[in-house]
């Protein structure tokens, strides 16, 4: 060996070893020292994120799971504690069967990261993923419950986005993760505040590298909850409600996100208590005789179309129930629908709040259409 050969020799070896002692930093790092720095949810409380050097990222999610992202051309840290899933950025070729995450990475331009979907065309109210189904470049892969696991290997799937329904189905997941495929359960459902399912748009942010825009979009829909707040209570009251096939009528339990989208929004839910807090079901179904006896004298009523279908008109409401038209709200024409997108845009639910807010003011009388709730004549 000549002098030159030695000498870089001697630079690669200590090369490696700075470099591994860098890798064995992060490793320790992520083991509890401190990060650069950390993304503070406002609203959320499922989720958190840490930054460290070199574009490492650590994201955790409440129940336990952690992932760390890792740069592309950077290894994965040496002695990774068991319990971090490393993921090579950047992450694509993803399955999403968790339905409210999908508005998210559409917000966020992020489509392009998902190959794989756990619901059909005809099932997305999402223009964005309605297209991208349409022109192949997102394809059904099963239900998350049944998954084309041959066609999630055949496309390299590389993470599966699940929402919290997977818990039923865990011989799946462990599936999955069998096959390499690793699991990230969204918990964005679990928020106590509705903004905090919209703050996981900062969690999907990081995951794509999409920070700045996530910030933005999550500011717009902070900033419409904070106009609609700014007035207070409106004395009004408010029931959310369909009718079932078997002429029940479905609501929301006392204390979930929409009953709080409507305390925030300035009015009042007309079930104090209604449902079980313990159970992790969001709604309940009562008969019209309890539920006229609770809603009759209600200032507005407003009918949930995601599941039984939008209505047209009043008359096709109180086709559904001919009680309808004794309440209180009916008579004096304050009768709204949700569109159908309403539970699959969880992007936008600051705007539903304010959307909610014009519903309970005074100047409402004269207004047909807001963002994602339109008045029945």
């Amino acid at each position: 060996m000549n002098q030159w050969q030695g000498k870089i020799c001697i630079f690669l070896m200590a090369g490696i070893f700075i470099l591994g002692t860098v890798f064995s930093v992060y490793a320790e790092a992520i083991n509890g020292h401190d990060p650069n720095r950390s993304l503070k949810p406002e609203y959320a409380e499922h989720f958190s994120v840490d930054y460290y050097e070199e574009g490492y990222k650590l994201l955790s999610i409440s129940d336990g799971q952690k992932f760390l992202l890792v740069p592309e051309n950077l290894p994965v840290p040496e002695d990774l504690p068991d319990d971090i899933i490393p993921l090579k950025k950047p992450v694509r070729d993803i399955y999403l069967a968790a339905t409210a995450v999908m508005c998210l990475f559409d917000a966020l331009d992020g489509l392009d990261a998902i190959r794989l979907s756990g619901t059909k065309e005809s099932g997305w109210y999402i223009e964005g993923a309605k297209q991208a189904m349409n022109e192949g470049k997102i394809i059904y892969a099963g239900k998350y419950s049944e998954p084309d696991y041959e066609l999630m290997l055949a496309a390299n799937c590389s993470l599966a986005i699940e929402s919290q329904m997977i818990t039923h189905t865990p011989e799946v997941k462990e599936k999955l993760e069998e096959l390499g495929i690793p699991v990230l359960t969204d918990m964005s459902s679990s928020e106590p505040h509705p903004l905090g399912r919209t703050e996981w748009i900062r969690f999907y942010g990081a995951l794509l590298d999409k920070e700045d825009l996530s910030e933005e979009l999550f500011a717009e829909e902070c900033n419409y909850l904070r106009q609609a707040s700014a007035n207070g209570s409106t004395g009004k009251t408010a029931a959310f409600f369909h009718i079932s096939s078997s002429g029940l009528v479905v609501v929301r339990k006392s204390g979930d996100y929409v009953s709080k989208m409507i305390e925030l929004a300035g009015g009042k839910y007309v079930f104090d208590n209604i449902g079980d807090p313990e159970k992790s079901t969001s709604t309940v179904t009562i008969d019209m005789e309890s539920f006229f006896s609770a809603a009759k004298e209600a200032d507005v009523i407003i009918y949930n179309s995601t599941i039984a279908g939008e209505v047209s008109s009043l008359a096709e409401l109180a086709a559904k129930n001919e009680l309808l038209k004794e309440f209180k709200a009916f008579k004096n024409g304050d009768v709204w629908c949700t569109n159908q997108n309403l539970y699959q845009d969880t992007t936008h639910i600051g705007q539903m709040i304010q959307s909610l807010g014009i519903i309970f003011s005074d100047g409402s009388e004269n207004l047909e259409t807001l963002p994602y709730f339109y008045r029945l004549k």
